[in-house]
């Protein structure tokens, strides 16, 4: 049955509209967004499917090109949509970020990292540089590595801290593999860099590992 065919207070846009997108399921959202389904299926049936392929949000956000066209009825437009839709949810993270203290959102700053991360076949080491109100300055990867590795260069990392004249920073990388608990050689990592930045007065508020819809703190966890 086509969402024309329903009652006009259960179809998902109607619904977000009469009652806000935070009513609506995942499934709902993402049919809002497709529109329209294919012959045979509405669109709330093509989300559903889309979401069982890929398993999670974040994986299909993290989609190329070509796993998203397997899907009968997507294909570049709609990529396109969905990849537009991902940036400015970033961007807009990233405002608020900027203009409002971090200690004041630690859940905003997951939900970005979990944007900046999602799909990410590699691990990739991160960092948020922060002024003195712990304010965002800037945010850059500065590493990529292999699926269960990557290095991290403590002289880079301080150079570029004192570039963005930061007071402070907080690193994040993520494990492509899906356990976000830190690894031996995480913490190690963690504290040579804490250590290097100390030299230069300048704090690590957090270190937090992505793991999909998962993320571990440091600084939660005593390692800080």
């Amino acid at each position: 049955m086509a969402i024309t065919d329903w009652p006009r207070h259960e179809r998902p846009r109607e619904r977000l509209i009469a009652h806000g997108a935070t009513t609506l399921s995942d499934v709902e959202l993402l049919a809002v967004f497709m529109r329209v389904g294919v012959e045979g299926k509405s669109a709330v049936d093509l989300a559903r499917d889309t979401l069982l392929h890929f398993g999670s949000l974040a994986a299909l956000f993290g989609a190329g090109l070509k796993q998203f066209s397997l899907i009968n009825g997507l294909g570049p437009a709609k990529y396109a949509q969905l990849q537009a839709v991902r940036e400015l949810a970033k961007r807009a993270l990233c405002e608020q970020l900027t203009s409002g203290t971090l200690l004041g959102s630690p859940a905003m700053v997951r939900q970005y990292l979990q944007l900046v991360f999602s799909g990410k076949p590699h691990e990739s080491f991160f960092i948020l540089f922060l002024d003195v109100k712990l304010r965002l300055l800037a945010a850059h990867e500065l590493f990529r590595g292999t699926l269960t590795h990557t290095a991290v260069y403590r002289r880079e990392i301080v150079k570029m801290a004192l570039e963005h004249n930061a007071a402070s920073v907080i690193l994040a990388h993520n494990h492509p593999y899906g356990d976000p608990q830190p690894s031996p050689a995480d913490l190690d990592m963690t504290r040579a860099v804490v250590q290097a930045l100390d030299v230069v007065d300048i704090g690590v508020m957090d270190h937090i590992i992505v793991a999909g819809t998962r993320t571990y703190s440091f600084a939660e966890g005593g390692h800080l």
